[in-house]
């Protein structure tokens, strides 16, 4: 971890931290919004966290870069209305017992994360600065609607999606009309902007640059945070076909809070009812993460944990480099390893691929997704895929398996997408099928079958 000195804060009068995270904007930010408003004068920090940054493989890793690049945009936002932003390289534990040293620090704001590590590191600089009488405070911001707030009439967690959403809809109705009184930001913005008088004026310190923390730079292209009126409204009789652009791409911007959640909720309230879905979609995953932090590895239905998976890992590598002989899974695979990106209904026929077709386990998926996704989230990543494997919550039966030819008939008829990734489909050089569908599906069967009748 760099060096940090405390010496220079020594002239400043009371002061709090906020701490960005997963919320990286100025505009309605929640816990932004609270410090802000406090009136005691705010002083933004980023800390680049070891304890994640190590764990990645991948030393010229898209998110690195597209993270260090919209923190230097913050910072230089930041200054142009006279403050800055303190950016720091290590153990977020680490850094605030330091930190707690500086003369005046009140309190450290920041917002919610829902992830078995955020959980326990929050939890140890939260008892390190309360032991310090330093108070720490988190606000819900990356969801609409967080763990308790959508529940069933006896209290408990719903586990399937429709009458989640359902129960989604309602709520956030009632919460509109106390909007209109002015009690309630569940559905309209923060108004950060009118508080921004209450930052801190200080020079920020230099940051770090990437290459000290032992990344390179990708040139991988980060798609737009914007997307168009007509995309969302079209998103119904679009969205399933991967040729077409069709779908938002906002995935990466949504997982690192470079938009609010809030306002694209609301504008796809007008819309487009379904990709309000989708949203509310997001919410119900992180709801069920947050309710059983066991997905984050395990399987949500227990009894599919017997299911004997044959975990081949040559068809595993084949899965990996888009060479299965299966031409849609090939290319959404080859479009997943070289943009970050992959679109939502290839995700699905590549997922029933790799945990029905080959028998491969569905964490070897995830954490293979979790590695390239530029979009990766925890919650959505893992119920995807136990959803595609049948062991999640509102999931596909396990008998329902895709047909990848019929999926690439229906929604790639002309084979546009396809020949954009595997422009060697139908030529002697392309590889032949791993496995034949018939057999794999019988296999598939058979195999939960057994696990399920031993559960």
């Amino acid at each position: 971890m760099d060096e940090i000195t405390v010496s220079r804060i020594k002239i400043m009068s009371n002061y709090i931290f906020f701490w960005f995270r997963r919320d990286l904007r100025l505009k309605d930010n929640a816990g932004f919004y609270h410090a802000l408003k406090s009136g005691i004068k705010v002083r933004p920090i980023f800390i680049f966290d070891t304890e994640i940054l190590d764990k990645l493989d991948d030393k010229c890793d898209a998110r690195v870069t597209f993270i260090y690049n919209t923190i230097y945009k913050l910072k230089s936002e930041l200054e142009a209305i006279g403050s800055s932003l303190d950016v720091y390289y290590g153990n977020p534990i680490e850094v605030f017992k330091k930190l707690s040293l500086e003369q005046g620090l009140q309190a450290v704001y920041t917002n919610n994360d829902y992830e078995r590590y955020a959980i326990s590191r929050d939890s140890q600089v939260a008892s390190s600065l309360v032991s310090k009488n330093i108070k720490f405070y988190s606000f819900k911001d990356q969801v609409i609607f967080e763990k308790g707030e959508i529940l069933k009439s006896d209290g408990t967690p719903y586990v399937v999606f429709t009458p989640y959403k359902r129960k989604w809809i309602e709520r956030l109705e009632s919460r509109k009309t106390e909007e209109d009184s002015g009690l309630s930001y569940y559905f309209k913005s923060y108004p950060t902007e009118k508080y921004f008088h209450n930052l801190l004026r200080f020079e920020g310190r230099k940051m770090i640059d990437i290459a000290d923390m032992g990344f390179e730079r990708s040139d991988v292209y980060i798609p737009a945070q914007t997307v168009s009126q007509g995309t969302i409204r079209k998103y119904e009789e679009q969205r399933n076909y991967p040729a077409i652009d069709g779908t938002s791409k906002l995935g990466v911007h949504f997982r690192f809070g470079t938009i609010s959640i809030r306002e694209k909720a609301r504008k796809a309230q007008s819309l487009s009812d379904t990709f309000l879905s989708e949203l509310v979609w997001r919410d119900f995953y992180s709801m069920i993460l947050q309710h059983f932090p066991k997905v984050e590895d395990q399987s949500f239905r227990e009894k599919y944990e017997a299911v004997e998976w044959r975990n081949n890992e040559q068809e595993f590598e084949a899965w990996c480099k888009g060479r299965t002989g299966y031409p849609i899974v090939d290319a959404g695979m080859r479009e997943l390893n070289n943009t970050g990106h992959m679109h939502n209904r290839v995700r699905m026929i590549v997922a029933s691929f790799l945990t029905k077709h080959l028998l491969i386990d569905w964490r070897w998926g995830e954490r293979y997704f979790a590695e390239k996704l530029l979009d990766f989230d925890l919650a959505s990543n893992s119920g995807g895929w136990q959803w595609a494997a049948g062991c999640g919550t509102d999931a596909a039966p396990y008998f329902r398996i895709f047909n990848p030819y019929t999926q690439a008939d229906k929604f790639d008829k002309k084979r546009l997408y396809i020949k954009k990734w595997v422009p060697e489909e139908g030529s002697d050089k392309y590889v032949k099928p791993i496995v034949d569908h018939k057999e794999a599906r019988e296999r598939c069967l058979s195999t939960y079958k057994r696990a399920l009748n031993r559960g």
